[in-house]
C-alpha cells in the first residue's frame, strides 16, 4: 500500500478522481469505512427504524439532511456524490447502473444513510497476527445472503447478508473477541462453522465479492454485512435507492474503536 493510501481522506481523493475504482478493503488501515444507503424522504423513517431494529448489519453512523452530500459527522470535507469507488442505483429494486459517481443523479429529497462497515475491524485483526484472506489474496470479501431474516419495519425486511473470513477455530475465538470492540463495525460474528446451517450452500459461490481459500483445519466464520440493506432494497422496491457497489466502501476521517 502507498503511503497516501493510509488516510481515509486521501482514498476518498482517489476515489473522486477516478484512480480508485475497486474495492477498499485494506486501504486506510485502523479508519472506519462506512456503507452507504441513499433513499428518497418518504421512506427515510422507515429505513431509519429498519436500522434501529437491526443494529448489527445496519450501525448508524452518521445520517446527512434531504439534499445534503456533505457529512457533518464523519468526514466534513466529503462528498457523497463523489468520494466512493464505485456506487449502485437501483430502480424499483432492479440494479439499472455502477457509475462512479452520482452527481447527475443527485436530488433534493435524497437521505443519505452511512453504515458502518466490517473492513474496519480488519487491521485490529492483523495487528494480532490473524489472516484475513481476502486481502492476502488481493480480492473483495466474500458476502452471502443467510436464511436469518432481519427485523422488519414496512416497507424494508429481508434476508440478513454476511461476511465471511475463514480462520482455525482458536483464532476465531481470538477474532471473536477482538471484533466485540467494534461494534460500529458489526461488532463479533454471527456464526461460525457449517455454512448450510445459515442458508449458504456453497462457499464457493458468494452473492456478492469473490471466493477466498479456506484452507485445512481452518472453518468460515461469519459476520454481519452492510450490504444487508441492498438486498432489503431490492425486496421494498422503491422508485429509487443508491447505494455503495459491494465492497467500495465511504472512507471516513474517523478512527475506528473511537
Amino acid at each position: 500500500m502507498s503511503a497516501d493510501m493510509l488516510r481515509g481522506d486521501a482514498v476518498r481523493t482517489q476515489a473522486r478522481s477516478g484512480l480508485l475504482t475497486g474495492p477498499t478493503c485494506g486501504l486506510a488501515p485502523g479508519y472506519l469505512q462506512a456503507n452507504l444507503v441513499i433513499v428518497p424522504r418518504d421512506l427515510a423513517f422507515e429505513f431509519l427504524l429498519f436500522c434501529q431494529r437491526n443494529p448489527k448489519p445496519c450501525p448508524i453512523l452518521d445520517v446527512l439532511d434531504p439534499g445534503t452530500w456533505q457529512p457533518r459527522v464523519v468526514a466534513k470535507d466529503a462528498d457523497i456524490r463523489t468520494d466512493l469507488p464505485r456506487y449502485r442505483v437501483y430502480e424499483r429494486g432492479v440494479l439499472v447502473e455502477e457509475p462512479s459517481d452520482i452527481v447527475r443523479r443527485w436530488r433534493d429529497d435524497l437521505v443519505t444513510f452511512l453504515l458502518g462497515c466490517s473492513f474496519s475491524f480488519e487491521a485490529a485483526m492483523q495487528r494480532a497476527a490473524l489472516p484475513v484472506r481476502h486481502i492476502e489474496e488481493g480480492r473483495n470479501v466474500p458476502m452471502y445472503r443467510t436464511n436469518i431474516g432481519c427485523t422488519p419495519a414496512h416497507p424494508f425486511a429481508g434476508p440478513l447478508v454476511v461476511t465471511m473470513r475463514p480462520l482455525t477455530p482458536s483464532q476465531a475465538i481470538e477474532a471473536a473477541v477482538i471484533t466485540s470492540r467494534f461494534p460500529q463495525a458489526h461488532g463479533s460474528p454471527v456464526h461460525f462453522g457449517d455454512p448450510q446451517a445459515i442458508g449458504i450452500a456453497d462457499l464457493t459461490r458468494p452473492d456478492f465479492g469473490e471466493a477466498v481459500t479456506v484452507r485445512a483445519g481452518e472453518v468460515p466464520v461469519f459476520w454481519a454485512c452492510g450490504v444487508t440493506p441492498q438486498a432489503v432494497v431490492m425486496e421494498a422496491k422503491p422508485e429509487i435507492a443508491i447505494t455503495h457497489s459491494p465492497g467500495c466502501m465511504f472512507v471516513t476521517d474517523r478512527l475506528a474503536g473511537q
